[in-house]
């Protein structure tokens, strides 16, 4: 692809051979990325393993298994989940594209630590619908929670590892093809803006969690 764009700026003649090779440079590109964005972080046993929620049915197209490891036990890292969503803590990522521009919270909101099944969960909206938000389809807690809704499952586990918590995270969707056009807004979403999100969420869960874990530990060997 590079090539082809140097050729056409000193040749300054183009064939039908270079938009074919540069479609297909970029498809061969595309597909490296979406196998590395859909497993960031996570080891062959971790993207095989049984998770909580696979039994969960929905039109799976886009299945992604992320992880990254938290220096701070599960204790320290479950209250930032159970309290994610627009209204909550927010989604720890980038906050003017799916906060309305409020900040994360950067403290436990003891308001949303109690989370039962059939709960609202992660809501992407003030005002929540089937559509905007998730429910609690499974709880354990400091171990694993399961968002779901018609056409998603969001699940969370938590394994720790010495004194530290592999965060484990597994997005299952798919599109909906009977609404065109907002099935083709929700592949490009998927495809090409779930990563960065998830990433930067998953990145300020950590942070948040490491910040927390010094007096969570101390809360512990107290009691």
């Amino acid at each position: 692809m590079g090539w082809i764009v140097v050729e056409l700026a000193f040749i300054r003649s183009i064939s039908w051979l270079h938009p074919t090779l540069f479609i297909v440079g970029a498809a061969i590109a595309f597909a490296g990325y979406r196998s590395w964005h859909l497993t960031c972080g996570a080891t062959p046993d971790e993207i095989a393993a049984p998770f909580p929620g696979d039994a969960i049915a929905v039109p799976i197209r886009f299945c992604s298994t992320r992880v990254l490891t938290i220096g701070a036990p599960p204790s320290a890292v479950w209250p930032w989940l159970t309290q994610v969503g627009v209204g909550r803590a927010g989604f720890y990522s980038y906050d003017r594209l799916d906060n309305r521009g409020h900040r994360s919270a950067d403290q436990v909101l003891e308001q949303f630590q109690q989370v039962q099944i059939g709960d609202v969960a992660a809501p992407m909206a003030s005002r929540p619908s089937p559509h905007t938000s998730f429910l609690v389809a499974s709880v354990v807690p400091e171990r694993s929670l399961v968002w779901a809704k018609s056409d998603a499952v969001w699940a969370w586990e938590l394994v720790p590892v010495g004194q530290g918590t592999r965060l484990v995270v597994r997005l299952r969707t798919g599109a909906d093809w009977r609404y065109p056009l907002r099935a083709l807004f929700g592949v490009a979403l998927m495809e090409l803006g779930d990563f960065p999100m998830m990433r930067k969420m998953l990145i300020g869960i950590r942070q948040r969690a490491e910040s927390l874990a010094p007096a969570s530990e101390h809360e512990h060997h107290a009691g």
